[in-house]
């Protein structure tokens, strides 16, 4: 399909799938001395991507990969564009960031010729395909791939292969209020507990109901059910059980005034509601009143 104001050799030639850099630089590291071949570059040289979206690493997985680094050195070079007398990382910041830890002067990195333009929009299909991101970050990138490049919720599924379903309900996380979104990017409420939330217009309401899903204590399941029984009605929940007589009345009422008659409550309080839906029917009901009127008007005078 062709992109609306599309990148001049468009995204199906660009990107014949982010992921087949990532083969290709395995390949190339393990002695295919051809083109393009990775080459060391000093990380001093080396600026992170601001259009990252990719904005917390966690420091567990970060220290990890350092100590990895240490003893293995990078196997897998980063991605980088020509930015003056510097570069820039496309992809791979996780690993640049664990290399300067690690105490390492250069990294390994497939140096490649795209636009800004370009920069920008593989960065975030890249990401998204690889799933760096914690929801809210993907959620955010899919916005910005949707917002900047007109993309509609079925080409962003297409390109990151996820279903359009999927695309939705990752969208639906920043519809909450933003400490509920907070909670989530920080790791400690779960995406599946958030969106149970969406349903639930009031801010205040949203993060107290958070806060009791806090770090997986209830399963989304259970979860569920605790916010579907605060969206019941409290009249819902406390409903009367009318008697045969009040039934009885309302019954005779419906018949009388030939309208709908409902009753909220039971024998000892409540409301009665009769309907009118034209002129016709509110006539027939004053009618109805002005005949009791007089009939209790001549008992009075008897």
């Amino acid at each position: 399909m062709a992109k609306k104001g599309g990148l001049g050799r468009g995204l199906s030639a660009l990107l014949s799938g982010t992921e087949e850099e990532y083969e290709n630089a395995q390949r190339e590291t393990e002695g295919n001395a051809q083109e393009g071949a990775p080459v060391e570059i000093s990380l001093s040289l080396i600026d992170p991507n601001v259009n990252q979206p990719r904005k917390t690493f966690d420091e567990t997985a970060m220290t990890e990969l350092v100590n990895s680094i240490r003893i293995h050195g990078v196997i897998s070079p980063i991605i980088l564009v020509k930015s003056g007398e510097r570069y820039m990382i496309i992809a791979g910041e996780r690993r640049y960031r664990a290399a300067k830890k690690a105490g390492l002067l250069t990294i390994p990195a497939l140096v490649r010729d795209y636009t800004p333009q370009q920069v920008k929009e593989i960065s975030l299909i890249e990401n998204l395909q690889r799933e760096d991101l914690n929801p809210i970050e993907t959620a955010n990138a899919i916005k910005q791939l949707m917002d900047e490049y007109k993309y509609t919720q079925e080409e962003v599924a297409d390109r990151i292969g996820k279903s359009r379903p999927a695309i939705a309900n990752t969208l639906r996380l920043l519809t909450l209020s933003q400490p509920v979104i907070d909670l989530v990017a920080e790791g400690r409420l779960s995406s599946g507990h958030a969106r149970c939330l969406v349903v639930v217009p009031d801010a205040e309401a949203q993060l107290k109901l958070a806060n009791s899903a806090l770090d997986n204590k209830i399963s989304v399941r259970e979860f569920e059910k605790v916010v579907k029984a605060y969206l019941t009605p409290k009249a819902e929940k406390q409903k009367v059980e009318q008697s045969m007589e009040l039934k009885d009345l309302i019954s005779r009422m419906q018949r009388t005034f030939a309208t709908k008659v409902s009753a909220l409550g039971n024998d000892r309080r409540g409301r009665i509601y009769i309907d009118y839906y034209n002129r016709d029917d509110l006539d027939r009901i004053v009618e109805l009143v002005n005949l009791l009127e007089r009939e209790q008007k001549k008992n009075e005078e008897q």
